[in-house]
């Protein structure tokens, strides 16, 4: 590129200065060279950033996105030479925030590409650090689930949520709600898993006074109070199989009639639904419709088990000990965040959300020591896990060690680490120095 075209036009700078959401102009070696008022304000207030590189400025990176492990949607226009969208977690003045980035190149009078421009959104709805609020993580596998809610929040499409109990269906359907143009109106939830099949039609669509023996007075269902909306069927695998007909014919029609009503009513609404079964499955049984599934799942989501995310957990714990004990500053020992890492967690965060609880209430100060993640754990339902097969067990006949359990956490996470020996002490939240010295003292021979 020669340095006639290596300056952006004073009228392209102006255009984005005026522009209402967050944006930046930087050439082809990433350096920035111009950010608008938006962008200013709510990125950069203290500093410029006009002469630094994005990956520089955005995620404290030496080299570019793509070269760290990152997707860089510069690298993506390049390859596709068309406008491209990710989700990065970015550093803000407000700590680490999830951010929707759109970029767009600019080619030059010959053709070539010569100038990027990025606009941003933060993703409100999730967090790469803890908060009570929002989605907690930053792990690989829960990145990609986000970034998927962010790709089809803005859009009416039918979101299915797939995931394990316990791993936060409600929270994620929220997220996708919030983000939607429908986020001012009601998100309305359907617990399909506990209406009994005989008021499933009347919850859902509402009745007319007398259609039924204690139908004293005419009621709107949940569909009718989901207008403008979006309506989550939650464990919509529970669906009696006489319900999903009416139940499809109003996804396919948008409409519906209260029970005991002629009247045709209109639904606008949005459909999230959510559940921990195979509905493949279940289809292939005859116990779901095929054309309702399709239906539900124009959008599948799959939301990653606890235990694939495990990188999460620290940052889970503390947001989570902030609810169930906001007038205590508690935080976890070292060891006892090993512990917690190295656990299954088969019922998901919340499943740890309850160990934490009792951990809290078996704490007097304000550090949870291992000692107290072992106590919850062995109080819990599925008890302390095993001592892995080469671990010399000294522990009489039915006790449980902490020494033991240790020797168990540091298999499990050695079994999981394919790094380096500093990394893993680094995961560990101890030095290299006491974790040689607990792997001498805790792996024994045969």
């Amino acid at each position: 590129m020669t340095e006639a075209t290596s300056k952006p036009l004073p009228e392209l700078v102006s255009y984005l200065e005026g522009l209402a959401e967050p944006h930046i102009l930087f050439d082809t070696q990433y350096r920035i060279l111009a950010a608008n008022a938006a962008y200013r304000r709510q990125f950069s207030p203290e500093r410029s950033v006009v002469g630094r590189t994005c990956y520089e400025v955005s995620h404290h990176f030496s080299v570019p996105c793509d070269q760290a492990g990152e997707s860089c949607p510069l690298a993506m226009a390049r390859a596709s030479g068309q406008r491209e969208r990710v989700l990065h977690l970015h550093h803000t003045p407000k700590g680490e925030e999830y951010v929707n980035i759109e970029l767009s190149p600019l080619r030059d009078a010959s053709g070539a590409q010569a100038f990027f421009v990025e606009r941003m959104e933060p993703l409100k709805v999730a967090q790469g650090q803890p908060d009570a609020q929002s989605l907690i993580g930053r792990a690989p596998a829960f990145q990609r689930m986000l970034a998927l809610v962010a790709r089809v929040a803005p859009s009416q499409a039918a979101v299915l949520l797939l995931g394990e109990s316990g791993s936060g269906k409600e929270l994620v359907a929220q997220a996708v709600h919030q983000a939607s143009t429908r986020a001012h109106q009601p998100l309305v939830v359907v617990d399909c898993s506990s209406l009994p099949e005989n008021l499933f039609e009347s919850e859902l669509f509402g009745h007319e006074r007398g259609s039924f023996t204690g139908a004293t007075a005419s009621k709107g269902g949940l569909v009718e109070a989901a207008s403008g909306g979006t309506l989550f069927l939650d464990e919509v695998g529970d669906i009696p199989l006489s319900m999903q007909v009416k139940l499809l014919r109003l996804l396919e029609s948008g409409t519906y009639r209260r029970v005991g009503s002629t009247e045709l009513r209109h639904a606008d609404i949005r459909i999230i639904a959510a559940t921990h079964r195979d509905l493949d499955a279940m289809v292939l049984e005859g116990r779901f419709r095929e054309d309702l599934y399709y239906r539900i799942s124009t959008f599948p989501i799959h939301l990653p088990a606890l235990r694939e995310r495990r990188e999460d957990i620290a940052l889970l714990a503390d947001a989570l000990l902030q609810r169930v004990a906001p007038k205590r500053r508690l935080r976890l020992a070292p060891d006892a965040l090993a512990l917690l890492q190295a656990h299954d967690f088969p019922g998901n965060v919340r499943e740890l959300r309850n160990l934490l609880e009792r951990a809290t209430l078996l704490c007097d100060g304000d550090v949870i020591q291992d000692t107290h993640v072992l106590q919850a754990l062995e109080t819990g339902r599925r008890g302390t896990p095993p001592v892995p097969a080469g671990v010399k067990n000294t522990e009489t006949p039915g006790s449980h060690s902490l020494q033991a359990i240790q020797r168990t956490v540091l298999f499990q996470v050695l079994a999981d680490h394919t790094g380096s020996r500093a990394e893993l002490a680094a995961k560990l939240g101890i030095s290299e120095r006491s974790l040689y010295r607990k792997l001498k003292q805790m792996v024994q021979p045969h």
